[in-house]
């Protein structure tokens, strides 16, 4: 019986020993990395199978954080084995969805259009994404629209597109062929087709999109457009569109006139109020790479909801969709570089 016993306690310790203690504190919401970073199974020990990283740009659905002052959170990356992986805070911004500890501050405005019922609006159907490239450019300098880049340039006094993005999260690589999804996940955009575009359209969309020196074009057809229905033309004047909204508003013109300064989230959602109706502003998280004084604002994600594929106006868009969680309360506005 003592052996039975001493067996059993044996193996249950070497069961106990085989589950991971896990002291981190749960939370949902999505993480987005603003440059290459590993992605590791154990944060003690350092311990990444597969040598996987995270991408740049690239989001993430946010499981837990590691404390309360979180210095890594627990991410779902999809093909890694294990999926579940912890990244450091450094590598990105985190915007929770829920009200768990570690959700981000949410903004007086956002606030009272919560109260007034104004996070009702439809389940998004697509996401804006409209970066600064000054903070972009930051850290790829090597990129040819960042070596273009100039205080006074079209890119360095306006936010750019960065893409316009079918939802939910995941709808992407619709009937593309292997071959071509598989250059895209290894960054080779040299291998990727060239979207059909009209001269008209890719002149609208290089001007508000400086990543097309780098051939971010295809990289957001292969992704995105082929999931947005219709053709590469339609598609690319759409996005071209949306930015140009953003663009030729006061919303372009907080983020050049604050360059070198610190902008919160409440001052750029209420430029959007501003731009595009009472509540617009509720509509877009702001997403930040760094923390305390070194955090600095890299790109504005805005919810659409209704006629996206049509011709309905930005802010028709922004309050057809739910409110967002403000994301991080605010940081610097890079200066370009020269």
């Amino acid at each position: 019986m003592r052996t039975f016993t001493t067996a059993l306690g044996g193996a249950v310790l070497m069961l106990l020993a085989a589950v991971p203690a896990r002291a981190d504190i749960p939370m949902s919401g999505t993480f987005t990395v603003s440059h290459a970073c590993a992605a590791y199974q154990s944060i003690r020990k350092g311990t990444n199978p597969g040598a996987v990283t995270v991408d740049p740009n690239k989001v993430y659905d946010v499981l837990a954080r590691n404390k309360a002052d979180a210095t890594h959170y627990r991410i779902t990356v999809a093909g890694a084995q294990p999926a579940e992986r912890w990244v450091s805070a450094a590598c990105g911004s985190v915007a929770a969805t829920d009200g768990r500890p570690g959700a981000p501050v949410r903004t007086p405005g956002a606030e009272k259009a919560a109260a007034a019922g104004d996070a009702s609006g439809a389940r998004a159907t697509h996401v804006l994404a409209m970066g600064w490239e000054p903070a972009f450019c930051a850290k790829h300098q090597d990129k040819s629209e960042c070596r273009a880049l100039t205080a006074t340039s079209f890119a360095g006094t306006h936010l750019s597109l960065h893409g316009l993005w079918p939802q939910p999260r995941g709808t992407q690589y619709c009937n593309v062929p292997a071959d071509a999804k598989q250059n895209d996940l290894a960054h080779n955009w040299d291998g990727l087709p060239e979207p059909e575009m009209s001269a008209d359209t890719l002149k609208r969309l290089a001007a508000v999109m400086p990543g097309v020196q780098s051939k971010l074009q295809r990289h957001e057809w292969i992704v995105h457009g082929t999931c947005f229905g219709g053709t590469a033309d339609g598609y690319f004047a759409r996005a071209a569109g949306l930015a140009e909204a953003v663009d030729t508003s006061k919303i372009s013109q907080l983020f050049a006139t604050s360059a070198g300064r610190s902008l919160s989230a409440t001052a750029i959602r209420a430029a959007f109020d501003d731009a595009f109706g009472a509540g617009a502003g509720a509509r877009v998280s702001v997403s930040c790479n760094g923390r305390g004084d070194n955090r600095k604002i890299t790109e504005l994600v805005i919810n659409l909801a209704g006629d996206v594929a049509g011709t309905a106006a930005l802010g028709d868009l922004m309050r057809a969709a739910q409110a967002l969680p403000a994301g991080c309360p605010g940081g610097l506005v890079d200066r370009a570089p020269h």
